[in-house]
């Protein structure tokens, strides 16, 4: 997996804040594997749906770039308890649980 302890942490961190206490994070696509490099980071985030998606979005990103460089990141919400659907299933089925 290539993002450090600290990115790690701080995405936790700022996920429980704009998702909630039972957002579950996952890793996945190139940067899950330590052979490749460069990419964007690939998140999949799974929670409670939030009251406003993108306000919670936009605190997910505000908090994250608060602790951490600036750079792209792709992020797929899932709500609790739906049925996946195409990146959410790849996230799923090759994520790395943060």
């Amino acid at each position: 997996m290539r993002l450090t302890e600290h990115e790690v942490t701080a995405i936790k961190q700022a996920a429980r804040e704009a998702f909630g206490d039972d957002a579950v994070v996952r890793l996945f696509g190139s940067r899950v594997h330590d052979d490749l490099r460069g990419g964007d980071i690939d998140l999949h985030v799974e929670a409670s749906p939030p009251t406003d998606e993108w306000q919670a979005r936009g605190l997910f990103e505000d908090r994250l770039f608060r602790q951490i460089e600036p750079r792209k990141i792709d992020l797929v919400l899932s709500r609790r308890g739906t049925i996946p659907r195409g990146f959410e299933r790849i996230a799923y089925r090759d994520g790395i649980v943060l």
